[in-house]
Parts: structure tokens; C-alpha cells; sequence
């Protein structure tokens, strides 16, 4: 295996802790820009790991985030954002950190080396799900052992490592290699290892979301609207795409008990929730497809 970049000396450590603030500073913000690129060098990686996870869920498999540390917490993000967001069913998303989600500020650090609970939390791994592992080394002993599990299980794998040739990536079926250059606090990569895994993260769930039909033009269409900010969102969407006055698009997302995509077509023209949610159905849950339906002449 390759040096481990995530623990090399930063050129410019040396005397870091002499220097201005601003000037320490300068260099936190530069070395966190340049971690933001890496993730462009793994596009077609991420893409196919993106499809991977529409696959998983867009058919009756599940979504399995598994990582340790400032990783886990960055996986753990992604994971917990996805009901919200594009409206993923919770019980189909599973978060496995080692040591278990902190709920204190004190981060759960020996564990990364404990693979037992592992046993347990990947025992009705399917083919059908996809199990998203990441680990800034690569190395990390309840990452790997995820990934053989998984493997094991025929489900697909999807690696994120910010250190190339490293083990992690060699049992994946999607490796995604964010290199990044060496920390400048040496091995704390919550810094810029872990600002691309983020963004690495965030780029596979939206991308998800983009194959199943859950964005439409840039908007989110697969949400609920159940607190008054997503009231004011859903109403302002439905409005956007169908020109519907907010009246409307407030009816109709009563009719839909807060539903988004049934009250877009609902006020593009379905006559009715039962219309509506069949043409959702015909068209694998996309929005574009029935509305496209609804523009159509009738015979």
C-alpha cells in the first residue's frame, strides 16, 4: 500500500503555530478550497455509486452508511438528511458508527477497532441494498470488515477513502478516491479529508435523489410538507411548475396531506388524489413523465 497521505506532515507545518492568526488561517481556508476539488476527479465513481443506492431504493433494498470518527459523523449527516430532503422512507436508511451515534460531545475513538457490533447490524444485508463505507485512511478495521460483510452479502459497495491504493477501495465496487493533500494539523482529518468526503456524500444522495425522480428542475419534489417552512416551500413549488395561484396549490396540497408531487399534478390538471397517485405509479414515482401525461389530449 501506498505512504498514507491523511498522515504525512503538511508542507506547511512547520512553525504553523508561530504565525499570525490570519495568516494560519489563510492557509486552513486554501487547504480546505483545494480538498473541495477532489471530488472532481471521481465523478464517474461517484455517479455509479449514486446509481447503485437509486437501484437499492428505487426496488425494496435499503441503504446502509457505515463509517468511524469525524467519517461517521460526516456519513451519519448525509444519512439523517435524506427523509427531509427528498422524503426516503427512515426505515430504509440504517447508520452503523462505530461506538453508536455520540450523544454527548466526547467522540467514541476505540471503537473504530471493534467490528462485533457489525455482525449484528448487517445481518439482513440483501443483494438488493447498497452499503456506502467511508474512511479517510482507508484502513480502518470497522470499515473493512463492513465492506467484507457486505461483499459477502452480494450487496454493492460503495467506498469513500481519501488515500489511494488503500484497502477500502480494493474491496469496493464503486471505490470513490478523494485525494487529498496531508492535513495541516497533521492526521486531523475532519479537516480536509473530511470537507470532500462531505461533499462526496452530499453529491451521491443528490444524485440518488436525480435518478428516482425526487428533483425537478433544481427543485425538491419528494418531500412532505410538515412544519410551516415546508408549507411555504411546497406551496412555492407546486406554484413554480404549474403556475398554480397559492390558494390552489394550498388546496391541493390539503387534498394530499402534504404530499408534494400528488398536489403538483393535482393542480396541473389531475382530476383527482386517485388520478394522481395512479399516474405517479405509471411513471415509477417521476413527476416529469405525468406531467407530460396530463398536457396530452384527451381522445
Amino acid at each position: 500500500m501506498l505512504p498514507r497521505t491523511t498522515e504525512q506532515l503538511h508542507p506547511q507545518a512547520e512553525g504553523l503555530d508561530t504565525q499570525p492568526l490570519t495568516t494560519i488561517a489563510r492557509a486552513l481556508a486554501d487547504s480546505q478550497r483545494q480538498a473541495a476539488d477532489s471530488p472532481l476527479a471521481a465523478l464517474t465513481e461517484i455517479s455509479n455509486g449514486a446509481r447503485a443506492m437509486a437501484r437499492s431504493l428505487g426496488g425494496t433494498g435499503n441503504l446502509y452508511y457505515v463509517a468511524a470518527g469525524s467519517s461517521g459523523l460526516m456519513a451519519a449527516a448525509d444519512a439523517m438528511e435524506l427523509g427531509g430532503t427528498f422524503g426516503i422512507d427512515e426505515a430504509r436508511i440504517h447508520i452503523l458508527m462505530a461506538g453508536g451515534l455520540p450523544q454527548s460531545a466526547r467522540m467514541p475513538c476505540a471503537t473504530e477497532d471493534d467490528t462485533e457490533s457489525l455482525t449484528e447490524g448487517l445481518a439482513l444485508l440483501t443483494p438488493d441494498d447498497t452499503v456506502i463505507v467511508v474512511s479517510a485512511s482507508g484502513t480502518t478495521p470497522f470499515t473493512l470488515e463492513a465492506a467484507r460483510i457486505a461483499r459477502k452479502a452480494g450487496a454493492a459497495v460503495v467506498g469513500i477513502a481519501n488515500n489511494p491504493g488503500c484497502p477500502l477501495l480494493e474491496l469496493s465496487d464503486h471505490p470513490i478516491l478523494l485525494e487529498t493533500a496531508p492535513e495541516l494539523v497533521s492526521g486531523s482529518t475532519r479537516m480536509g479529508a473530511g470537507t470532500a468526503q462531505k461533499i462526496a456524500l452530499n453529491m451521491l444522495s443528490t444524485l440518488m435523489a436525480v435518478e428516482l425522480g425526487h428533483v425537478h428542475d433544481g427543485m425538491m419534489v419528494n418531500f412532505r410538507a410538515e412544519n410551516a417552512k415546508l408549507r411555504t416551500r411546497a406551496e412555492a413549488v407546486t406554484m413554480r411548475i404549474t403556475g398554480a395561484t397559492q390558494a390552489q396549490a394550498r388546496t391541493a396540497l390539503e387534498m394530499s396531506r402534504g404530499a408534494v408531487k400528488p398536489a403538483i399534478l393535482l393542480c396541473a390538471g389531475a382530476t383527482d388524489m386517485t388520478q394522481a397517485t395512479e399516474m405517479l405509479s405509471a411513471s415509477s414515482d417521476r413527476l416529469r413523465p405525468a406531467l407530460e401525461q396530463l398536457k396530452k389530449p384527451t381522445a
